[in-house]
């Protein structure tokens, strides 16, 4: 019998400004996918001030999203989602039974037969995206983990070792701005950059990666290993398109398979797609912000 686990997720957003903020728009990434082993109870997003307009829609990815619109001047904005979430842990897939990497590669390759609803999909994640660009650099990093005819599923998770063995996580060393290939110049960063540098050395060698955004428990059960690296903040990872197997997710910041204690909001190409909380604002000159998660057992 699987296990469930359930958790609540606070997300506390609060930007304050140097001065008003005459018109904003927002859009927010908070409410968590709806997915098979993973469902979310109870959502809210409560909103200081509120805003003149407010819509819910999915976005390109079929990630749920909040639209925001104020046009009356604010000099501080709060954005607080709380959701209860329900994880079931599935058997973990064996790499060992996904298709090799070349074949995975060959069958998302145009050949002007139309492809499978699940490779039409995965075809949109092997091409260049703003924060993660094809270079050679990337595939002679990643050479050693593809060797000919090795299932896709174990190259991946011999690359996910690698990145996290070579780069060191090191908060404050980027930013939102800083790009994979930035990233993979400086050896560091925290889990958007190691995952950005993963996400460019697949794609490099032709698979189809997404980039995911979400959250991890914040503490460890009683008597378990240390709490995973990025508890206290949202996180990233990779997914891999590994037919049959289908997507498998990795940490490359804590060399660990997607389990129980990952739960996805949102994926896309790039952290650009499924950015948390991003807008556009006239006025408010320099700004503050601070951001505080929390992911309980409950």
């Amino acid at each position: 019998m699987n296990d469930l686990r359930r958790y609540q997720v606070r997300h506390e957003t609060v930007y304050a400004y140097g001065g008003e903020v005459a018109h904003s728009h927002q859009l927010l990434h908070l409410t968590p996918r709806a997915l098979t082993h993973q469902s979310c109870s109870a959502h809210r997003i409560l909103l200081d001030p509120e805003p003149t307009v407010r819509r819910e829609s999915l976005d390109a990815f079929g990630n749920p999203v909040t639209r925001l619109e104020y046009d009356r001047p604010h000099e501080r904005l709060e954005v607080v989602s709380e959701a209860t979430v329900q994880l079931e842990t599935l058997p973990p897939a064996d790499a060992a039974c996904s298709e090799t990497w070349e074949e995975v590669c060959r069958s998302l390759d145009y050949s002007g037969a139309p492809l499978p609803p699940d490779h039409l999909d995965a075809a949109r994640y092997r091409a260049e995206s703003p924060y993660v660009r094809i270079k050679q650099r990337f595939g002679e990093y990643a050479a050693d983990c593809f060797a000919p005819d090795l299932p896709l599923a174990l190259c991946a998770e011999s690359l996910m070792r690698k990145v996290h063995r070579e780069f060191s996580y090191a908060p404050g060393a980027t930013d939102i701005t800083t790009s994979g290939l930035d990233a993979f110049e400086a050896r560091r960063g925290v889990c958007q950059d190691f995952a950005h540098v993963m996400l460019a050395c697949l794609r490099t060698q032709g698979v189809a990666a997404r980039y995911v955004s979400g959250y991890l428990r914040t503490q460890p059960p009683a008597g378990s290993d240390p709490g995973l690296v990025g508890a206290d903040a949202s996180h990233a990872w990779v997914s891999v398109f590994c037919p049959p197997l289908g997507w498998i997710d990795l940490d490359p910041t804590n060399d660990v398979r997607g389990g129980a204690d990952h739960i996805t909001v949102a994926w896309g190409r790039d952290f650009g797609d499924v950015s948390p909380l991003r807008g556009v604002i006239v006025g408010g000159g320099r700004h503050h912000l601070s951001v505080r998660v929390s992911v309980l057992p409950g």
